[in-house]
């Protein structure tokens, strides 16, 4: 990295817990650049991407209005949902606006790039391919389920997920950021259905392994019901590793602090547990492991403290 120059950060994912990292690590002088899974087909997201034909803005909503410099107003406005209105019901403002603005230019990736302009972006965020791709897991008895939405409903223990179409094109950005960046973070997200999609876009898995950067797992602070009950820490990095076919994190970053007992309680009733740190075959696996106290409670959800986190990243720097 040369003097004077921010150093560069590249997170991978998507959902909620992209956006809750990145609004605490846009506080740093780092160079952040964000990549976007875009493999949702449910909700608002999903209808837009059916009935015009383009990428789901959803998560990539999330993380622009994450990462931007606007008024409190402008965000709520863009995250709007409406109630009311034939057709209108349930879409998000923001989205409606990233699909206006890829009617007018024509493309995704410029709908961002012009979107980012306006929000005063800080930072860089692009999607995993200028398309939309199909997930789909397999699961451990063989059924192959179709559709990122429907994947956590199954009750079943995932094997594997995959992508059609098998061979998608990245955008070139997203490929030069990976190999320019001094830190590739992974999560948090949900394993399967938020960071995996992102990296099954083979050149960009390619790329990441390749890259000179260390790379860094967070892990989610619980299970979830649907991708990885009973996961302990090592079970996310071994996925990760299988799905790829490399052994390239270097680094976990996991919760170690208390969770109130009414909380378990409620989470148990999700069948979604801590995730347990399990040193021994972390540390057999080649992996650096870092504990901390990163959960946070607000309106009786556990979500990552993002000002803690994003500390520890810049502190990796």
């Amino acid at each position: 990295m040369d003097k004077g120059k921010k150093a560069k950060i590249v997170i991978i994912g998507g959902g909620t817990g992209l956006s809750v990292l990145l609004r605490g690590l846009k506080k740093h002088p780092v160079d952040i650049t964000a990549i976007v899974t875009v493999a949702d087909d449910g909700g608002s997201s999903g209808r837009l991407r059916d009935e015009m034909d383009i990428p789901p803005p959803g998560d990539v909503r999330n993380v622009l209005v994450a990462l931007s410099d606007v008024e409190p107003l402008v965000e709520a406005l863009l995250q709007h949902r409406f109630t009311a209105g034939d057709g209108l019901t349930g879409h998000a403002l923001g989205n409606l606006l990233l699909a206006g603005m890829t009617s007018i230019t024509g493309d995704f990736f410029h709908a961002i790039t012009e979107m980012s302009k306006v929000l005063n972006v800080r930072g860089r965020v692009l999607p995993a391919a200028n398309q939309s791709v199909v997930l789909h897991a397999e699961f451990e008895d063989g059924q192959v389920i179709t559709g990122e939405s429907k994947i956590p409903y199954s009750g079943k223990r995932i094997k594997r997920v995959f992508l059609t179409p098998e061979h998608v094109e990245p955008l070139r950005e997203a490929i030069n950021e990976i190999r320019r960046a001094d830190l590739i973070v992974c999560g948090p997200g949900s394993l399967y259905t938020s960071i995996l999609p992102n990296l099954l876009v083979k050149k960009i898995g390619a790329a990441v392994v390749k890259a000179k950067a260390k790379k860094v797992y967070v892990c989610n602070v619980m299970t979830q019901a649907g991708e990885t009950m009973g996961y302990a820490a090592s079970d996310h990095i071994q996925a990760l590793h299988d799905h790829l076919g490399s052994s390239f994190i270097d680094t976990v970053i996991v919760n170690n602090g208390e969770i109130p007992g009414y909380l378990l309680e409620r989470y148990q009733g999700e069948m979604s547990t801590p995730v347990v740190c399990d040193r021994e075959r972390l540390q057999e696996m080649g992996v650096a492991i870092i504990e901390d106290a990163i959960a946070k409670y607000n309106d009786d959800v556990v979500r990552h403290d993002t000002t803690k986190l994003s500390a520890i990243l810049a502190s990796l720097l």
